[in-house]
């Protein structure tokens, strides 16, 4: 299995222009033979693809699966707002997903989430399940109530971890957006508060460079927390509802989602799985973890 990642040309899949409605294009990319079923990787907020390595991306493809990934709005080499003044809204990162798979002529497809991209992918599950053949939740937690009458908040799921929530209630300046070294070190710091216990560093920085050399306008990607959640999706759904076949993977150090949040989501839908990571924190499955994520996301998609 690869465990290298490198912005070399080489290592990179093919590359996917997708077009909007207002003109603006996301950028996609895809491993694997197109005959293969569709596999999607949806990111977290602010997070461009890179995040799902392209080692991991290939060994999902050998295991016969045709993988996509692509830049939300405002990440990556995606189309830009200004920074502050995003003109699209929660539902519209939604329905990109779709737009993604549109473009890759893609009915139904096999999606993974991570955090806030696990959320997505369970309104997408809800509110189009002709759409997804499968779910893969990772480090993220409820985006609909649990059951009817049942909230999230009924659920007493913990809070952050203190970390964490210093990180939001006295967030570190903005460093100097025309200096990519700057804005390396500050997407790696924030890494090492999410990642805790699996923080590499050294796998980090070669993230974060990917991200920054790709990326139109890095500033902009903070527009993600500031967005409308737009026309609601999955109303009056619940967890209960899906039928998806889903996996929900969660990394046991995890300091944003605790571990309960995970283990909630797996008993609240029907069927779904509960694999614990051993040292992962809120990421995108790091290289140590990939043998078990990669089976495990193989079997549910299988």
């Amino acid at each position: 299995m690869e465990t290298t990642s490198t912005g070399s040309t080489k290592n990179r899949g093919a590359e996917r222009r997708v077009p909007l409605a207002d003109g603006g294009e996301l950028c996609a990319e895809s491993f694997g033979d197109p005959a293969d079923p569709a596999l999607l990787l949806i990111s977290g907020l602010s997070a461009a693809m890179d995040w799902w390595d392209a080692g991991f991306c290939r060994a999902l493809a050998t295991g016969g699966r045709f993988v996509i990934r692509y830049d939300h709005r405002d990440t990556g080499a995606s189309r830009t707002d200004p920074p502050g003044e995003p003109s699209y809204t929660g539902r519209d990162l939604a329905e990109d997903a779709l737009r993604v798979l549109d473009a890759y002529d893609v009915d139904r497809a096999h999606l993974a989430g991570i955090s806030a991209g696990g959320g997505i992918a369970q309104e997408i599950a809800l509110e189009w399940p002709e759409r997804v053949a499968s779910l893969t939740l990772v480090s993220t937690s409820a985006a609909v109530p649990l059951a009817p009458g049942k909230s999230v908040d009924d659920a007493g799921l913990p809070p952050s971890a203190p970390e964490v929530r210093e990180l939001f209630t006295n967030p570190p300046p903005d460093p100097d957006w025309s200096d990519a070294r700057a804005v390396v070190d500050h997407l790696v710091a924030q890494e090492r508060v999410y990642a805790a216990a699996g923080f590499d560093e050294g796998f980090a920085r070669r993230i974060a460079g990917q991200v920054v050399a790709r990326s139109v306008n890095p500033a902009s990607s903070g527009n993600h927390w500031t967005l409308a959640e737009g026309e609601p999706l999955a109303a009056g759904r619940t967890l209960a509802d899906l039928r998806a076949p889903t996996v929900v993977l969660h990394g046991d150090a995890d300091p944003f989602f605790l571990l309960p949040h995970g283990q909630a989501l797996a008993e609240a839908v029907p069927g779904a799985r509960f694999v614990p990571l051993e040292g992962v924190g809120h990421q995108v499955p790091p290289p140590a973890a990939w043998r078990v994520v990669v089976d495990e996301m193989l079997r549910v998609s299988g």
